[in-house]
C-alpha cells in the first residue's frame, strides 16, 4: 500500500508497494519549486548530475523539451499549457526516472499533477503503477494525466472561437479585433508547447524496464504519441478556424469603411454644386450677375443649388451608387 511522508515544505514522498509482488517499492519524490535545499537533497540521495539538477531549479526555464540520459537514469524536461487569467502558458516538468523511484519538478501550478498524486497517497491501489510498480509504467501515468489535461483548454479555445464569431456576426467589429488576436496567441502558445512532445514520447517508447514487458511499453507510450497526434490535430483546426475568422472580420472591417468612404463622397460631390454657385454668386462684380437685383433673387438661387443637389441625387441613384 502507498505511504505518504512529507520530507521537508516542497519534498513530498509517496511509496507504491504491492505485497502481491515480489518487486521492490517504487518511490515518488515530488518537488514543488525547487532550490539549492531541493537539489542538494537529490544529489546526495541519488547522485544526480549537477548540470541535470542546475537545469531543474524553479528559476530557470528551459526552452525545449529533452530527454538524456544520465547515470542509472533518465533525465527528461517537458512543458505543458496551463490556462491563466485568460492565458495559455507554457509549465515546465522534470523527471528523474530511475530503477525503483521517479522525481518530478514542478513549480505546482499542475493540477492534473498534482490530483495524480493525491491519489496516489490516498487511493493508491487503484493505479496502473501498483500492478507493476515500475518507475516506466508511473511516468506514463503522469503524462496520460497531462496530456488529457490539455482536451479541456482545447474545449475552452473551441468556446472563445464560437463567442468570437458571434461577436464578428452581430457587426462587433473592433470588439472581434481583439477577441481574435488573444485567441491567435493562446493557440500559437498552445502549437509552441506541444509541437516537439512527439519525437520525446517516440524516444520514451524504447525504454527497457526489467519489470515490464517491452511491447506493454510500447503499448502505452505508443498510447502518448497518439495523444500528442490528436491535441496537435485539433490545433491545427482550431488555427485554421480562427485565421478564417480572422479573414472573415477583415472583409467585414473593409465593407463598413468602404460604405462609409462611399457615403462620404456622395456627400461631398453633392454639397459641390452648391460651394460653386455660393463661390459664383459671392463674387463682387458690380453688371451681370443674374438675380442679383431681382426680387426673391435670394430665395431663386436657393432653389437653383437645390435643384443641383437633387440632380445629382437622381444621378446617383440612375447609376445604382447609393
Amino acid at each position: 500500500m502507498p505511504n505518504y511522508k512529507k520530507i521537508s515544505k516542497n519534498i513530498e514522498e509517496v511509496t507504491i508497494d504491492n505485497p502481491k509482488t515480489e518487486n521492490k517499492k517504487l518511490v515518488w519524490i515530488n518537488i514543488n519549486n525547487a532550490d539549492r535545499k531541493e537539489t542538494e537533497f537529490l544529489h546526495k540521495k541519488y547522485g544526480f548530475d549537477i548540470n541535470h539538477l542546475q537545469a531543474s531549479l524553479s528559476k530557470k526555464t528551459a526552452q525545449r523539451p529533452t530527454a538524456k540520459q544520465g547515470k542509472d537514469y533518465l533525465f527528461v524536461i517537458l512543458h505543458f499549457p496551463v490556462f491563466s487569467n485568460d492565458n495559455i502558458s507554457a509549465e515546465e516538468i522534470d523527471f528523474f526516472v530511475g530503477h525503483g523511484y521517479l522525481v518530478t519538478l514542478h513549480n505546482n501550478n499542475l493540477e492534473a499533477l498534482n490530483d495524480f498524486f493525491n491519489l496516489c497517497k490516498k487511493e493508491g491501489s487503484s493505479i496502473l503503477t501498483y500492478k507493476f510498480e515500475s518507475s516506466a509504467i508511473l511516468l506514463y501515468e503522469i503524462l496520460e494525466r497531462l496530456m488529457s489535461a490539455c482536451y479541456s483548454l482545447l474545449d475552452k479555445n473551441s468556446i472563445a472561437i464560437g463567442e468570437a464569431e458571434k461577436v464578428i456576426f452581430a457587426q462587433k467589429q473592433k470588439k472581434a479585433v481583439s477577441q481574435i488576436l488573444f485567441l491567435k496567441r493562446n493557440i500559437i502558445n498552445f502549437r509552441k508547447i506541444m509541437q516537439n512532445h512527439k519525437n520525446i514520447l517516440k524516444g520514451l517508447t524504447e525504454m527497457k524496464s526489467s519489470l515490464v514487458p517491452e511491447n506493454e511499453i510500447k503499448k502505452y507510450y505508443y498510447h502518448l504519441v497518439e495523444h500528442s497526434k490528436r491535441i496537435w490535430e485539433f490545433l491545427e483546426s482550431q488555427k485554421e478556424m480562427i485565421d478564417a475568422l480572422n479573414a472573415t472580420n477583415e472583409s467585414l472591417l473593409n465593407y463598413r469603411i468602404s460604405d462609409i468612404m462611399k457615403t462620404l463622397t456622395i456627400f461631398s460631390v453633392m454639397v459641390f454644386p452648391l460651394t460653386l454657385l455660393a463661390a459664383i454668386f459671392g463674387m463682387n462684380t458690380l453688371n451681370g450677375m443674374p438675380f442679383t437685383e431681382t426680387e426673391n433673387g435670394f430665395w431663386i438661387i436657393i432653389v437653383v443649388m437645390l435643384i443641383g443637389c437633387l440632380g445629382m441625387l437622381a444621378f446617383f441613384e440612375k447609376k445604382r451608387w447609393l
